[in-house]
């Protein structure tokens, strides 16, 4: 398969003539040079972007529950229901991506509208399917390729009530069955497939700390969690996730990748962890951090197993893979997507030791922390995750060829955040040059990481449009794109996505067809 060069950003017409020629010091960065065999993206998820919730058929999804059921957890009491209407908008935006000569877009499949009782033998939403089939259709016929991912973290509420979702074995077969319809109907068309998004944010945030749906964690951690064991609901979930992704990755590998001849991935998140000190235990410490992070995902599809250090540290909570789940998970992907936005100290922590009260945040033994002798990593960004160290990123696609025989690479989220705030003028809302310092400063390191011999192909941008950040609601704004909620949803382009569009023309990288 040949594999050349774009970068799919996504904009709206216009932005003010005036705003932009008075910030032409950040349109006219000097040029980084990539080689004409990787890509450039971006991204959207369908419940952040895609509303009509609860129309057409589709079911509800956990997240469709946990929004409407506790809306105190959401920082502004939002939810998906219409987001950024892309559902019935679907045209428009592809006809603005389309404007801009760029080349693929990626997007999610929500379980629930396809499948609205989860199981395939429940029956099949043919009107679910029928927008997919025409999103597909009309990206196809604007010579745009799609990137689909399967699994966003919106499990069918009826899969939840019936056997608690990820933490029931039960839903490896039926996601197996899931991916296999999305095969059926769509794989003529969609040449890559991902699997899971981020499976380390599922178990962290929905089961670790609570913040996600379905909302669980420890009591003595949260005492407005939903139920849930910290110590070992993020363990389990991980595991059932992980035989999920192999189960549909064998699948299509074995019955649909000879007749279709497409490829098929899973996209994992990690920061970057600096060593607190120069001293043994801390640079220990840091590589425990991956370990926690990334390993304990790529390790079983690299190699079969956990990190010996979390089968150490965890012990008997750490769930063990068969042999035949082991081998099966060997190699259990075509590429790698990989997230970044963040980065940490680490410093190694021995006393977080707890037997009483055990729980996947202390088990590593680190403690993580943007700070160190009074001076920050980075700045942060609007999250209180982000901490901005562009030379993190670097540092992980250099691990990650090292570490794991130099996998192919599409760098499938990054991007950073700011306030939404409905008080400043729009004029000033489109002006995010820090948005743009942010991607010409990653995107150095992807080309320093070519050039080291890194496997990178892709790059996505997150994100499209503004849109539902999940428990921050609509509170933050990650997009290149502004969109107006108070005025019909409008996109607007913000200054970032102009200098995306003048570095694609700057660079005069080459495009093809893949």
């Amino acid at each position: 398969m040949l594999f050349n060069l774009f970068v799919l950003v996504f904009t709206t017409f216009l932005i003010s003539i005036g705003a932009v020629s008075r910030h032409t010091s950040f349109l006219e960065q000097p040029l980084l040079h990539f080689r004409h065999n990787s890509y450039y993206l971006s991204s959207n998820v369908h419940y952040q972007y895609e509303g009509a919730a609860f129309e057409d058929g589709k079911g509800p999804s956990i997240w469709d529950t946990f929004t409407h059921e506790y809306p105190e957890k959401i920082r502004d009491g939002g939810n998906g229901d219409v987001a950024d209407d892309a559902y019935h908008r679907y045209k428009e935006d592809i006809g603005l991506i389309k404007d801009l000569n760029m080349d693929a877009y990626r997007f999610s499949i929500a379980w629930s509208r396809v499948l609205p009782k989860g199981k395939v033998c429940r029956g099949v939403n043919r009107e679910g399917i029928k927008y997919y089939n025409n999103l597909i259709n009309e990206l196809l016929a604007n010579d745009l390729q799609p990137y689909v991912t399967l699994f966003h973290w919106d499990v069918p509420q009826a899969l939840e009530d019936e056997y608690d979702g990820f933490l029931s074995p039960q839903i490896v077969d039926d996601f197996r069955d899931y991916a296999e319809l999305c095969y059926k109907e769509f794989g003529d068309r969609v040449k890559h497939w991902i699997t899971l998004n981020e499976p380390w944010s599922v178990s962290m945030n929905a089961y670790a700390y609570g913040k996600f749906a379905p909302g669980r964690c420890s009591d003595w951690l949260n005492l407005n969690c939903l139920g849930g064991d910290s110590g070992t609901e993020p363990y389990l979930t991980a595991h059932y996730q992980l035989l999920a992704h192999s189960a549909a990755t064998k699948l299509y590998k074995t019955k649909y990748q000879p007749i279709q001849s497409g490829v098929i991935g899973i996209t994992l998140l990690s920061h970057w962890y600096e060593p607190a000190s120069k001293s043994k235990e801390d640079i220990n410490a840091a590589k425990r951090g991956l370990d926690f992070m990334f390993g304990w995902f790529m390790d079983p599809i690299t190699h079969g197993n956990y990190p010996k250090s979390m089968r150490s540290l965890v012990g008997s909570r750490l769930p063990k893979f068969t042999k035949e789940e082991s081998e099966q998970l060997k190699g259990s992907f075509d590429f790698l997507g990989l997230n970044y936005y963040s980065s940490s100290y680490a410093a190694n922590a021995p006393h977080l030791r707890n037997a009483a009260q055990p729980a996947i945040q202390t088990d590593s033994l680190i403690n993580a922390t943007f700070v160190k002798n009074g001076k920050p990593l980075g700045p942060m960004s609007a999250s209180s995750w982000l901490c901005i160290y562009p030379r993190g990123f670097g540092q992980l696609m250099l691990y990650v060829k090292n570490k794991y025989n130099n996998p192919l690479i599409y760098i499938t989220e990054n991007g950073r955040d700011e306030f939404n705030d409905p008080t400043l003028p729009l004029e000033e809302a489109l002006l995010d040059t820090y948005r743009i310092d942010y991607y010409y400063r990653h995107l150095y390191y992807v080309q320093s990481a070519i050039r080291d011999g890194v496997n990178v192909r892709g790059y996505f941008a997150w994100s499209l449009l503004d849109n539902h950040e999940w428990e921050s609601g609509f509170s933050l704004r990650f997009g290149l794109v502004f969109v107006d909620y108070e005025n019909d949803l409008k996109r607007i382009p913000k200054l970032s996505a102009h200098w995306f569009k003048r570095f694609l023309a700057r660079s005069s990288l080459e495009k093809c067809s893949l």
